[in-house]
C-alpha cells in the first residue's frame, strides 16, 4: 500500500465535500472543543507562574521577618544587657531594666512595620489570569464582536 500525504481537500472530497466551508457539526464542534482545551491549559499554566511569583514573594518577606527577629533578638539582649548595666551605676537596677524594656518595645514596633509593609506587596490572587478569564467569557458569550 502506497503512502499518500494527509491533505484536508482531499479528506473533504472523499466525503463529498469541496471546501472547508462545508464541514460538519461535528467537526467544527471538535475544533471548538479542542481550542477549548488548549485554552484551558494554557490559563492553567499562567496561574500557576502567577502562583509561583507571588509565593516567592512571600518567602523573601518571611525571611526578612526571621531575620530581622534574630538579628533583631541578639543585639537587644546584649545592648540591654550592656545598657542595664550602664544605667544600674547611676539609678536603682529596677528602673534601668523598665527603661530597657521601653526600648525593646520600640524596637519590636519598627520591625512589625517592616514586616508589615512588605507583606502588603504579596498579592496571592492571580490577577492576570482573573483578568484573562474574564475576557475570555466575554468573547465565548459574543464571539463574532
Amino acid at each position: 500500500m502506497a503512502y499518500t500525504a494527509h491533505r484536508p481537500d482531499t479528506d473533504l472530497e472523499a466525503r463529498g465535500r469541496t471546501t472547508q466551508e462545508d464541514a460538519s457539526i461535528g467537526e467544527l464542534l471538535s475544533a471548538v472543543t479542542s481550542d477549548a482545551q488548549k485554552l484551558f491549559r494554557q490559563e492553567v499554566e499562567l496561574a500557576k507562574a502567577e502562583i509561583r511569583e507571588e509565593a516567592t514573594k512571600a518567602g523573601k518577606a518571611a525571611g526578612m521577618y526571621g531575620g530581622a527577629g534574630f538579628a533583631g533578638y541578639m543585639t537587644v539582649l546584649f545592648a540591654s544587657l550592656a545598657l542595664t548595666f550602664g544605667l544600674a551605676n547611676v539609678m536603682d537596677w529596677g528602673w534601668a531594666a523598665l527603661i530597657v524594656t521601653a526600648l525593646w518595645g520600640v524596637a519590636a514596633a519598627v520591625m512589625y512595620a517592616m514586616g508589615r509593609s512588605k507583606m502588603k506587596q504579596v498579592h496571592p490572587k492571580p490577577e492576570r489570569t482573573v483578568q484573562t478569564l474574564k475576557e475570555d467569557a466575554e468573547w465565548a458569550r459574543h464571539p463574532t464582536s
